[in-house]
């Protein structure tokens, strides 16, 4: 369903100027209203759904890293932080559904929420996928004295996570791949406005977290110094 729609414009008539009957400017006014907010909801949805196909691109190829973890640190390290940008990003954007919905903004009640199961694991996943990624990040920085504690941590973050994530994975694919390709192709970029911002939104993540890759690559040293284990 397109969101969007050229603007009516009543032709002069009995009722004088280029008015239309009482109340219709009023009518037509709240269903110009309504078409953009369908369409907030609808870019919102796009933007979620694109940047989930990166995501998931980004865990398949740190999920093979995990498999020689040890012999393919510096690409697990740089994988990781990668990842840390688009996550926020997907963070954002479906906390600014959930708070929309259950502000009771109409457009976003009119879409309606995921199914009560998504919706119920979808925090979970948010809060595992955030303490499993800063407590990788952790590693890098914290003394000896805390990397038995914070290696723990991120081990047992990653079996939660991956539970939870194969849920939600599955359950959002359909939609994930019905919406994602919309903003990049032709036929269908313009049925909703915006594409260009979500499209930079996404490439401006994935710039932002080559480059914190790249910074955090040089603290991979201090792991392979200080880890439990090293030197012996």
């Amino acid at each position: 369903m397109r969101v969007e729609g050229p603007d009516e414009t009543w032709l002069p008539s009995r009722y004088g100027g280029q008015g239309g009957p009482p109340g219709e400017d009023s009518r037509g006014t709240r269903r110009r209203g309504e078409r953009r907010a369908d369409a907030g909801v609808a870019g919102n949805a796009r933007l979620t759904a694109a940047n989930a196909v990166v995501l998931l691109v980004l865990l398949a190829a740190e999920g093979l890293t995990i498999l020689r973890v040890h012999q393919l640190l510096s690409p697990h390290v740089f994988i990781g932080v990668v990842l840390i940008p688009p996550v926020l990003l997907k963070v954002a954007s479906t906390t600014w559904r959930f708070a929309r919905y259950y502000a009771g903004a109409p457009a976003y009640r009119r879409k309606g929420p995921p199914p009560v199961l998504l919706r119920l694991l979808g925090p979970v996943v948010v809060i595992l996928t955030l303490v499993l990624l800063f407590s990788g990040v952790g590693l890098l920085l914290v003394s000896r004295q805390w990397l038995p504690l914070l290696l723990k941590v991120h081990q047992a973050s990653f079996v939660l996570w991956f539970g939870a994530m194969t849920i939600h994975v599955l359950g959002h694919l359909g939609e994930v791949f019905r919406l994602a390709p919309r903003d990049w192709l032709r036929r269908t970029r313009r049925e909703v406005t915006g594409a260009g911002t979500r499209q930079w939104l996404i490439a401006a993540s994935l710039v932002a977290g080559v480059l914190l890759g790249f910074v955090f690559l040089s603290h991979v040293g201090h792991w392979l110094s200080t880890a439990p284990g090293a030197g012996q």
